[in-house]
């Protein structure tokens, strides 16, 4: 199984980028596809997740509203887009899949991509 996670980059404040997550060997569908993001210094923090077939999407509190998940099970890709970026969501960001549709056992991760979001 791998993960590719790109699309990262600097960004002022305000702006936009669009990660994704390309993965082989697996059966994709079948799998929850997670973004996690860890900050220098700082903990592994939850972004968002979808499910596998029903596309059933999450998101944590401090980006709701502004970041989008969704999946192209035919393409075996995730995308994160994430609008009016904060210096506080600089980061590396991961994506990660879990096989058992729970969003909660991670057992495959990317290598991460860094985002980060000037003032």
């Amino acid at each position: 199984v791998q993960l590719q996670a790109s699309g990262g980059g600097l960004v002022q404040a305000g702006g936009s980028l669009r990660l994704s997550c390309a993965a082989s060997g697996l059966a994709f569908d079948d799998y929850v596809i997670g973004w996690f993001r860890q900050a220098p210094g700082e903990g592994r923090e939850g972004v968002s997740c979808i499910s596998g077939s029903d596309s059933i999407t999450f998101y944590s509190d401090s980006v709701k509203g502004r970041f989008t998940i969704d999946r192209d099970n035919a393409e075996n890709t995730v995308h994160l887009q994430m609008n009016s970026l904060k210096p506080e969501d600089t980061a590396v960001y991961y994506c990660a899949a879990d096989p058992t549709g729970v969003g909660e056992i991670y057992d495959y991760w990317g290598q991460g991509t860094q985002v980060t979001v000037s003032s």
